[in-house]
């Protein structure tokens, strides 16, 4: 043990001796790689940091489905000629009440999809659902010439919708609807038209609270015995 330590020390002794010496040939190189070093240690390390804090935050948020619904190239007329680029409408939700739409513009695709998805995602809307399945009630809504009607459907019916319709119902996670799209068929209508419907919606919870009473005496009132009034006023979630 001894030797050993001896040996050790020798050898630790004969490195620091000779550092002194090797560093006057590769001054200029133990200098560059010093700092490359931790120049590359700094800016990893920021980076990783910020990988965590995003990682985190999209470990923390909920999932959310994203829709193209329209993609159309545009066209500016400048001096040298016409310059192009693409508008994208996107809906996004989160498949439990919340979803919202946006557009964008640029002069790529992913770029214009991008900005569409983030204006959704600031302009999202919170949509009570019957049993997380459907609609409480049947509603209306227009923008412009265009005019939507939505009805609340029984289980097992699906998503009676075509085109912009099924998308906004499919992200807000309604799996049972029938919609009837009268007017115009731009898709930015009936999508202004769709959520116009969409925010007229209420729940019994939400009208109770308004009134002051209680979610049974309200289902009582519709025709409902009381045993079925109170048993519908304990499925109602929202």
């Amino acid at each position: 043990m001894a030797d050993e330590t001896e040996i050790q020390g020798g050898e630790v002794a004969v490195e620091a001796a000779a550092a002194p010496e090797a560093a006057p040939e590769g001054r200029g190189r133990g200098r560059g790689r010093g700092g490359n070093d931790r120049g590359r240690g700094g800016r990893d390390g920021g980076r990783g940091r910020r990988d965590d804090r995003r990682g985190n935050a999209e470990e923390g948020g909920e999932e959310l489905i994203e829709k193209l619904v329209h993609i159309n190239r545009v066209s500016k007329t400048v001096k040298g000629g016409k310059r192009f680029g693409f508008a994208a409408l996107v809906v996004v939700g989160d498949g439990k009440g919340r979803a919202g739409f946006g557009h964008g513009k640029a002069r790529e695709v992913p770029e214009a999809i991008s900005k569409a998805t983030a204006a959704a995602k600031r302009a999202m809307v919170r949509v009570p659902l019957k049993e997380g399945r459907t609609l409480h009630h049947d509603g209306a809504g227009h923008f412009g010439s265009g005019r939507v009607q939505v009805r609340t459907a029984p289980q097992g019916t699906g998503i009676i919708a075509g085109g912009p319709m099924r998308a906004v119902f499919e992200s807000l996670g309604v799996a049972d609807v029938v919609t009837k799209s009268i007017g115009t068929s731009n898709p930015y209508n009936m999508i202004r038209a769709t959520f116009a419907a969409l925010t007229e919606q209420t729940s019994p919870k939400s009208v109770a609270q308004r009134r002051g009473k209680k979610i049974a005496d309200l289902l009582k009132r519709s025709g409902a015995s009381a045993a079925e009034a109170q048993a519908d006023a304990e499925a109602v979630a929202e």
